[in-house]
Parts: C-alpha cells; sequence; structure tokens
C-alpha cells in the first residue's frame, strides 16, 4: 500500500493489513506535519512503533485513532522507539502511563535520553553558545540560534542492540542498529512480513538530518556511519517501508540506495569547493556555502544552526576519509582541503 504525503488534515488512521496499523499523529508548527505512529498485532495487546510529540492535540490524535481502528491505547503493550527525537518518544511516557506498557529504544539513545535529564537548562545554553562561536558564528547569531530544549522524553524500561528481537509474541520483529540521525537510530524489521519500520533514516522523498553537536567533536563519525547504514539496509532486499513520515513505499533498498548516493555527490562537491578556497574555512562559513532547500539568506537562525550540524558532519566525513584536514590549535575550528 503507498499513501502520498498529504497535509495533516487529510490523513486518516490506516489497517494496513497483516496485523500492522497506522495513525498520523500531528507534530504543532512542524513542517513535516506529523508522524505516523504504527501498532503491531500481538496478543498481549498491540506494540507501537513509536508515539508521537508531546501535546494535548497529538495524545487525543493517537488516542482516537487507536480507537477508530478499534484498538484502546489502555491495551498497549509495548512501544519501540526508533530514536529519542521528541516526535517520536515524546508520548512514549503518557502511553506508559495509560496502559502500563513498556518502552523500549537502543542503548546509544538511551543514555542520551539519561543524560538529558541530568542536564541542566543553563549548562544547555552554555554548551549551545560555546558550540556556536567555536564554529564561526558572529555574536549576533549566536544569540538568535539559542531556542529552548525541548523537555526530555520518558526513561526507557529495556534497551536493544542491535539483532534484538523486540517482545512481540508470535510475530518477529528485529532491531537492526543504523545509526547517523542518532547515534541508537533503530529500523524494525518484521520478518514474517517483508515489511520494515524505518523511522527516519529512510524515507521516501526527504532525507533526515546527519548533524554533529557539538560541531567540532573528533571522536564520532555520523554521517559515515549513515552511510553504513544505508548499505545494511540496502542487503535486505525490496522490503515494504512503512516510514515515520511522507508514505508508505516499496523498494527499501532502492530508496538506502538513491540517499547513499546523494550524500556521496555531497561530498564530492564540498571537497571541491573547498579545493577552491585556499584559505582554511570555518564551519559557519562551510555551511553557507553549500546548498541547502532555500538560500542560506532566508534560513531562520534555527536553520542556520542545523546546517552547521550538517556542513560539520560532512566535513567530518571527509576528514575521516583523508580528504580535508582540521587546522591544529585555532579558534574558532577552520578546514582546509587535502591536495590529492
Amino acid at each position: 500500500m503507498k499513501s502520498r504525503r498529504r497535509p495533516y488534515a487529510e490523513q486518516r488512521p490506516q489497517d494496513l493489513g497483516g496485523g500492522v496499523w497506522s495513525v498520523p499523529v500531528p507534530i504543532p508548527g512542524n513542517p513535516l506535519g506529523y508522524t505516523l505512529v504504527y501498532a503491531v498485532e500481538s496478543p498481549r495487546g498491540p506494540v507501537l512503533v513509536d508515539a508521537g510529540w508531546n501535546h494535548p492535540d497529538a495524545w487525543e490524535a493517537l488516542s482516537g485513532g487507536l480507537a477508530a481502528l478499534g484498538l484502546d491505547v489502555s491495551a498497549v503493550s509495548g512501544v519501540v522507539v526508533t530514536h529519542f527525537h521528541p516526535d517520536h518518544a515524546g508520548l512514549a511516557g503518557q502511553v506508559r502511563e495509560a496502559s502500563g506498557a513498556w518502552i523500549a529504544m537502543h542503548e546509544n539513545d538511551a543514555a542520551l535520553v539519561k543524560l538529558m535529564t541530568e542536564y541542566a537548562a543553563s549548562e544547555h545554553d552554555e554548551f549551545q553558545t560555546d558550540m556556536l562561536r567555536r564554529a564561526g558564528a558572529d555574536p549576533g547569531e549566536v544569540r538568535q540560534v539559542l531556542g529552548a530544549r525541548p523537555a526530555p522524553p520518558a526513561l526507557p524500561d529495556r534497551r536493544l542492540r542491535d539483532g534484538d528481537l523486540v517482545d512481540l509474541p508470535g510475530r518477529k520483529l528485529r532491531a537492526v542498529h543504523t545509526p547517523g540521525h542518532t547515534p541508537g537510530h533503530i529500523c524494525l524489521h518484521l520478518e514474517d512480513a517483508d515489511r520494515l519500520f524505518t523511522g527516519d533514516h529512510v524515507l521516501p522523498d526527504i532525507t533526515p538530518h546527519v548533524g554533529i553537536y557539538p560541531y567540532d567533536r573528533v571522536d564520532v563519525d555520523p554521517l559515515g556511519e549513515f552511510l553504513e547504514s544505508l548499505e545494511r539496509v540496502e542487503e535486505l532486499g525490496p522490503l515494504d517501508a512503512l516510514p515515520a513520515h511522507e508514505w508508505i513505499f516499496p523498494d527499501v533498498a532502492a530508496r538506502a540506495a538513491q540517499i547513499r548516493h546523494h550524500h556521496e555527490e555531497k561530498l564530492v562537491r564540498l571537497r571541491a569547493l573547498l579545493v577552491q578556497r585556499p584559505q582554511p574555512l570555518t564551519i559557519w562559513e562551510v555551511a553557507a556555502m553549500m546548498t541547502w532547500n532555500r538560500p542560506w539568506d532566508e534560513l531562520s537562525p534555527v536553520l542556520r544552526g542545523m546546517a552547521a550540524g550538517e556542513a560539520a558532519a560532512h566535513l567530518r566525513a571527509l576528514e575521516a576519509r583523508g580528504l580535508v584536514h582540521r587546522l591544529a590549535g585555532v579558534d574558532p575550528v577552520r578546514f582546509q582541503a587535502i591536495d590529492s
């Protein structure tokens, strides 16, 4: 079954067959519009894949959407969170309160949620300010980019690793670790039905945000991990994809390959830009040179901050491949192409 992206007002809960249902849950004030929450049949009660944004309208849509499909939110036995972002994990705690359900997510994202619960708001502002300064943003932009930190999601009861089977009696729902968008992002392979719940990892039309925070970290390579994760999905074959946004589509392997090639081409273009600039550039300067869905001057301060995160991830991937290097002992951090 394939359903093109439509405004949230035109979305409806759907029976997808084979004991799987989808419920669109709105994301207030976000251009994505909604998260597709899935329910998978189980003798103990349905298991949800993601839960949606923590907002009264979202809760009404989730609980009402399940009811329209003949399901009761109080009967939910578990929530598997593909990753910790608020449009996926936000309502998991409320579902647990209503039903006693367990919450599961990958151990890497669970560790981040724990860190978020222990992190004071003032420390968050200081972290962002220093990160933006080191990236080369001017003080005026730093003040504009700073935003309120969203409340952390509920801590999970269960931690998953790559290859683990979700507690879903009578079905085989296996976690596939696909880091990149977050360190603990997982897809979920419903092996008895040749379906893959892709979260944000593989979407039919857009690509997920892949950034580094703080921007100048050298101990991670999220874009490199994302590209490797896409190859893993390609190896699963032409499964039907059930993504968290946009619409359901066939042949997830073909789309994963398309996204991987898109980023490889983007890396080639970025290195070519750096080769043309003999002087070292800051992360902020590199982000302003790259192509986004609208011109840099038209991006809001928050979107510029996200763009800088993506620029940093692409620079780090090039650095890991030995194609660029960062200058030692300079602040803000600067990058330069390596002659081939």
